[in-house]
């Protein structure tokens, strides 16, 4: 399931009383616009005396993050539901994009906590500097000289006539 980060604005219908109604508008995390607008109504319901028949939306548009390609650290607030209670939780991930730190995070929560997509409201997400972060798992990849190494590597033929399913010797997978 992809996740799509969208801006949703909506208002009450005008009226001859309030012919200028105030405008609202979310950002929504959700597989689709539909799903979009449906949580739009969802969350706009419990902050204001307001539903989908006594109120119109204006425009639903797709967010897209600036620099897509540079790894970056988020911070996400999120209310979640569980079987005993309603619980609050700060979380952090680094990714690329705020909707692949969504992505991550909701599978964390289902991972970890056991709770459905339905049932976790994101508060807030926001990009958090290296210097900011809380969270030690976090921090253990903002060492600038962090290496990665390559415990088994197995080399393969350079071309296809030199491939053989058995040899004589075993590979050194150890450089």
């Amino acid at each position: 399931m992809a996740i799509h980060e969208y801006q949703v604005v909506g208002r009450h219908k005008p009226t001859e009383t309030d012919p200028k109604p105030n405008l609202y508008r979310m950002r929504i995390f959700a597989p689709n616009e539909v799903v979009a607008k449906s949580r739009y109504w969802y969350f706009l319901s419990k902050y204001h005396k307001m539903k989908k028949t006594t109120g119109e939306i204006l425009a639903v548009n797709e967010i897209h993050d600036r620099k897509p390609t540079l790894v970056k650290n988020y911070a996400i607030f999120v209310r979640y539901d569980s079987r005993s209670g309603t619980h609050n939780l700060y979380k952090e991930f680094r990714d690329t994009t705020r909707c692949g730190a969504v992505a991550q995070m909701y599978l964390d929560m289902a991972g970890r906590h056991r709770a459905r997509t339905r049932s976790v409201q994101i508060i807030d997400v926001i990009e958090v500097p290296s210097s900011k972060c809380k969270r030690p798992n976090m921090a253990e990849f903002h060492d600038s000289k962090i290496r990665f190494p390559l415990p088994h590597r197995v080399p393969r033929a350079t071309e296809a006539r030199y491939k053989a399913t058995f040899r004589a010797g075993r590979p050194n997978t150890s450089y």
